[in-house]
C-alpha cells in the first residue's frame, strides 16, 4: 500500500495504524474503569443515535463499491462506518431489555416482539448497503436472545421466516440484472457458486497465499501475494497470516479467538446481573461470530463479504468501536470480581 499510494513512504501507514491503536487502547482502558450498569443507560442514547445515522448514510453517505456504508468525520478527514456503531448500541439495547422483561420473558407481546421491533429496524437500516453485517447483526440477535429465555417456539418461527425471505432474497437478486449493490451481491453469489477464477480474483489470490504458506510460513513480512490479493491488510488479512506464518500461525489466530469466546462465556458466567451477563456474551459473541466469517471467506468457505478481522485488520473506526466492546466486556469482568470480593467472608 505505501507504494501504492505514497511512493514508498512507508512510515505513514506505520504512524497512522500506531495512532489508532493508541486511541483504541485508550477507550479501552476508559470504558473498562466504567460501571457496565451504565451502559444500560447508554444504549438507550446510542440506539436512537444510530438510527438516524444509519439513514443519513443510505441517503448521503461515501459511495465505495456502489455501498453507502461510510460517513466523513470533519476536521479529521476520518470514514466513520456507522454500522459499528449500530451493531454495539443494539447488542447493549438488547441486554437492558432481556434483562428487564425477564419476569414474563416467555410472553410475546410484552417480551419478543418489543425486544424484535429495535432488531428488525436497525438490521434493516443496514441491508441494503451492507447485507452480511445486517445478517451477522440478526444470527447474533438471535444468540443473545436465546441465552435470555426468549420462547424458543418465537425464535424457530423468527428463523424460519428469516430463512425463507433468504431464499426468495437470493432468488430475486440472481434474476435481477443491475448495476448497483443488488448487482455485485449477484456477482458474488455466482462466483462463489460455479468456482470460477477469473470472476473470483480475490478468493484465487487468498488460496494461493494459503497454499504457498505450507506448515509453517514463509516467515513475517515476506509474503508475495499481499502485493496481488486486494485487501490484504484488511479483508483478506488471513490469508496473509497463513501465508507467512503458515497453517501453525492460522491455528493459531483460530485458537486466541476461540479463547476469547470461552473467556467471554465464564465472564458471562460470574456477572452477577442478567444485564452484565448478556452484555457479555453478546459482544463476545458477536466478535468472535465477525472473525469466523472473515477466516472463512479468505479460505473460499463463504462468498466475499468485506468484513473485516476484529483487532488485526487495519482500519479506523472499526477497531474503536472493538475496543470500545473489549472495554465493556472488561468492565462487567470487573465488576464480578469487584462483586465475588464482597460477598468473600474475609472482606471488611
Amino acid at each position: 500500500m505505501a507504494y501504492k499510494y505514497r511512493g514508498g513512504n512507508t512510515e505513514f501507514y506505520l504512524f497512522k495504524h500506531t495512532i489508532i491503536i493508541l486511541i483504541g487502547f485508550a477507550l479501552m482502558y476508559w470504558t473498562h474503569k466504567l460501571n457496565y450498569k451504565y451502559f444500560s443507560r447508554i444504549s438507550q442514547v446510542a440506539l436512537w443515535l444510530a438510527i438516524p445515522l444509519l439513514l443519513f448514510t443510505l441517503l448521503t453517505g461515501a459511495n465505495i463499491n456502489n455501498a453507502s456504508r461510510w460517513l466523513v468525520i470533519p476536521f479529521i478527514n476520518q470514514t466513520f462506518q456507522t454500522s459499528d456503531l449500530a451493531k454495539l448500541a443494539l447488542i447493549m439495547y438488547l441486554a437492558r431489555m432481556l434483562s428487564k422483561k425477564q419476569d414474563n420473558i416467555k410472553d410475546f407481546n410484552q417480551a419478543f416482539l418489543p425486544i424484535m421491533i429495535p432488531v428488525l429496524v436497525i438490521c434493516g437500516l443496514i441491508l441494503p448497503a451492507n447485507f452480511s453485517t445486517a445478517a451477522m447483526l440478526f444470527v447474533t440477535s438471535i444468540v443473545v436472545m436465546f441465552v435470555g429465555r426468549i420462547n424458543l417456539a418465537y425464535i424457530i418461527s423468527l428463523v424460519s421466516i428469516g430463512a425463507v425471505c433468504l431464499t426468495l432474497f437470493i432468488a430475486v437478486v440472481m434474476n435481477v440484472n443491475m448495476n448497483n449493490r443488488v448487482g455485485t451481491w449477484k456477482s458474488r453469489i455466482e462466483s462463489f457458486v460455479e468456482g470460477d477464477a477469473k470472476s473470483n480474483y480475490q478468493v484465487e489470490q487468498s488460496k494461493i497465499a494459503i497454499a504457498t504458506g505450507g506448515i509453517v510460513g514463509k516467515g513475517p513480512g515476506r509474503s508475495t501475494q499481499r502485493n496481488f490479493l486486494p485487501q490484504s491488510s484488511s479483508d483478506f488479512i488471513f490469508a496473509t497470516i497463513v501465508e507467512e506464518y503458515g497453517i501453525a500461525g492460522g491455528a493459531f489466530t483460530v485458537l486466541l479467538y476461540l479463547i476469547l469466546l470461552y473467556r467471554g462465556i465464564i465472564i458471562a458466567k460470574r456477572a452477577p446481573r442478567t444485564y452484565g451477563a448478556l452484555l457479555a456474551i453478546g459482544l463476545s459473541f458477536s466478535l468472535v461470530f465477525q472473525a469466523m466469517i472473515n477466516m472463512a471467506v479468505a479460505v473460499n468457505l463463504f462468498p466475499v463479504t468485506g468484513q473485516p478481522l476484529p483487532m488485526v485488520s487495519m482500519g479506523g473506526t472499526s477497531i474503536w468501536f472493538t475496543c470500545l466492546a473489549i472495554g465493556i466486556i472488561l468492565s462487567v469482568s470487573r465488576g464480578a470480581e469487584e462483586n465475588t470480593v464482597k460477598n468473600h467472608p474475609a472482606y471488611g
